[in-house]
């Protein structure tokens, strides 16, 4: 009986954990960083920000598919579930790929290049989390609009 509201309520906490942080990072503290420190100061702050975060969103992805299968299990399985459960699927499993990419490629990179203290890569590894993490904000969007759209389309 409480076994589907209990799912729901984990899987929209922790995918407002995940697409929130993400808008929170790109839209407050990159820019304040930016705006208020310089390279050496800045890029170790973001290093060290972004690594926490990503701590969290493991965590909030694990979350998010584990309460996702969850409740498809409890709604009777993938065969009966709407069309736009399956696109919140792939939404979904791309948005975990390109976490993947920044947790596993991108981080290391900026880490590596702080600890070089080599300013130009690390700006440069930053840059290029800063377009995977645009990218997958966009897709945590499209993710809302689906679920909160989808029931209204009601194609199985």
């Amino acid at each position: 009986m409480w076994t589907y509201p209990i799912l729901l309520l984990v899987h929209l906490l922790a995918a407002t954990f995940w697409v929130g942080g993400m808008a929170v990072m790109l839209f407050c503290v990159r820019p304040a960083a930016v705006a208020t420190l310089a390279a050496p100061q800045r890029l170790p702050l973001m290093a060290d920000t972004l690594r926490r975060f990503l701590r969290g969103v493991v965590l909030a992805v694990l979350a998010v598919w584990a309460s996702g299968l969850g409740m498809i299990e409890v709604a009777g399985g993938m065969a009966v579930v709407l069309r736009h459960v399956h696109l919140m699927l792939a939404l979904g499993l791309a948005m975990t790929l390109l976490y993947g990419l920044v947790a596993h490629q991108a981080m290391p990179r900026l880490r590596a290049a702080v600890d070089r203290q080599d300013w130009p890569a690390g700006g440069a590894a930053l840059a290029r989390i800063r377009m995977l993490v645009s990218v997958n904000l966009g897709l945590g969007v499209a993710v809302y609009a689906v679920a909160l759209l989808g029931r209204t389309w009601a194609v199985r």
